[in-house]
């Protein structure tokens, strides 16, 4: 006699996403995993004395979405100080600003809890298209240190307090990554490695940062995200997360891949890629090659649209980038870099090729982002195996005079984000968010709705990138990333189809989150 279900989910529009896409009225569940999908009244011979029946009333059951890539406490902070992706202006940004300073604690205080800081602005939707200043800044207070993120993190702006405080530390980075205005001043403006001093000194300790990844794990079960790539340096948010774990509140599951400067002690102590619990595993090694297009840091080929002299510049040389993926890949672990501008992604490729002792792509090496790549790249891409983990929701850049126009022209601009050309090509696509917001449907609308033929997937095409793409990238395809009998019980339930409103895919609300066959977010 068959053992009743734990949970069945009736009445809905159960999509596999496995190929082909498979629709079904309802699903089963039995300690974590699928056992049966079918009809309603099919599914309903498992319904036994416990059994919990959740009626879906037509709504849109998927798999849970995997963001391949994040920076989960990055979120948190902008949950927790001010969120600065709202703001509409310079104005409003140094509102936001300054309504946090009224919430924090004494200004005469040296702890962390002394600052005012902002997350995730984005100077390129304003009217006053320029990054906020140490002169904004000042306006928030004149006592306590501010500072504002960018949204790509590779840009931020400090208040005069902070300058002279960092006086030693910024005066031993290169000139060009802290702008001066015409009288050789600081403009407050930070880039690169020059923030480096910033993140460390405003980096929160255990307790606070168990809170950070507490707010954006409830984010996250509001978004119908049950897994994460998380990009982890320096931070207790590995701990938080096997604390979570083994308290069995942990409610998405992730994988941490660490920045290079980790490798000797994670090799030390046995940690390899893949080497963890259900819920927690190491994933990557991660490593940096360029910057950012906000920046003007991503290495291109041809010269910046509005700065001429401009081809951005190397945040990791290639030689030592080379060095770290051998030594990294000798020691067997998944490699990912990040490389935006196409000699970055050029220069990745190059390192997979040359300096790994291991197929690229049996030990799914990664690029993160590959915003501009030509064709060679892309047939190379396909040819290697690598995954383009990639974020759909910069699409929003590439609209008429969108940030990618203004740095890189019209024509270079329908060149980015070339997912459709990369899908064809037989390229491994995982989608991500890098934070930009956290929030796979936004994602999923850009890449159903982007401006160019090049850049454009199918609805199907797009939400398989978030599910089973980024399950692929990190090793899970078995167990994640499609509804099968044998797949673990993650799912999301939508209010509406993204195949009949995919003009309006961003306005579908989650309506329901299940990690393990446990409801971890009831929005009905």
């Amino acid at each position: 006699m068959t053992d009743a279900a734990d949970r069945l989910f009736v009445n809905g529009e159960v999509h596999t996403l496995a190929t082909p896409d498979e629709t079904h009225e309802a699903a089963a569940v039995r300690d974590g995993a699928v056992v049966r999908l079918g009809r309603s009244r099919e599914v309903r011979f498992l319904e036994g004395v416990d059994t919990e029946v959740i009626d879906l009333d037509g709504r849109v059951l998927l798999p849970g979405f995997v963001d391949a890539h994040t920076h989960l406490t990055t979120v948190g902070r902008s949950l927790v100080h001010a969120d600065l992706s709202v703001a509409d202006s310079t104005d409003e940004a140094v509102d936001l600003l300054a309504e946090r300073a009224a919430e924090v604690g004494n200004k005469d205080s040296d702890s962390p809890t002394d600052w005012v800081l902002g997350y995730g602005y984005d100077e390129s939707t304003w009217d006053a298209d320029r990054y906020l200043t140490r002169a904004d800044l000042d306006r928030v207070s004149a006592e306590r240190p501010v500072a504002a993120f960018r949204e790509d993190m590779h840009v931020a702006a400090v208040n005069g307090v902070v300058l002279d405080r960092f006086a030693d530390e910024l005066a031993g980075v290169p000139d060009e990554t802290v702008p001066a205005d015409d009288a050789g001043e600081p403009t407050g403006v930070l880039l690169e490695g020059a923030i480096d001093p910033i993140y460390e000194a405003v980096e929160p300790g255990p307790a606070a940062t168990r809170e950070l990844v507490a707010a954006a794990l409830d984010d996250c079960a509001a978004k119908g995200i049950t897994g994460f790539h998380d990009m982890v340096r320096n931070s207790h948010a590995p701990r938080a997360y096997r604390d979570l774990d083994a308290a069995g509140e942990l409610t998405a599951r992730v994988r941490i891949n660490y920045w290079s400067d980790h490798l000797d002690a994670l090799r030390e102590v046995g940690l390899l890629t893949n080497a963890g619990s259900d819920t927690v595993e190491t994933g990557a090694i991660k490593s940096f090659t360029d910057g950012s297009f906000g920046g003007r840091t991503a290495r291109v080929s041809e010269p910046y649209a509005d700065a001429s002299e401009e081809t951005g510049r190397w945040v990791i040389d290639p030689d030592e980038l080379a060095a770290t993926v051998a030594d990294a890949t000798a020691a067997g672990y998944q490699f990912t870099a990040h490389a935006i501008g196409d000699e970055a992604v050029d220069a990745v490729l190059d390192a997979y090729e040359e300096a790994t002792e291991t197929d690229p792509g049996e030990a799914r090496h990664r690029i993160e982002h590959v915003e501009l790549a030509d064709d060679a790249a892309i047939e190379r891409l396909a040819e290697t195996g690598v995954v383009a983990s990639v974020q759909p929701n910069f699409l929003k850049w590439a609209g008429e005079d969108g940030l990618y126009e203004a740095r890189l022209g019209p024509e270079r601009t329908a060149a980015t984000n070339r997912y459709r050309d990369m899908l064809d090509a037989g390229v491994r696509l995982a989608f991500g968010s890098d934070g930009m917001p956290m929030d796979p449907l936004l994602g999923v609308h850009h890449a159903v709705n982007a401006p160019a033929d090049a850049q454009r997937l199918t609805v199907t095409e797009a939400l398989r990138a978030y599910t089973r793409g980024a399950a692929y990238a990190g090793f899970d395809e078995d167990r994640l990333g499609t509804v099968e009998p044998g797949k673990r019980a993650d799912f999301a339930v939508l209010d509406a189809s993204p195949w009949e409103e995919s003009a309006a895919i961003r306005e579908i609300d989650v309506t329901m989150t299940v990690v393990d066959g446990e409801v971890v977010y009831d929005g009905r």
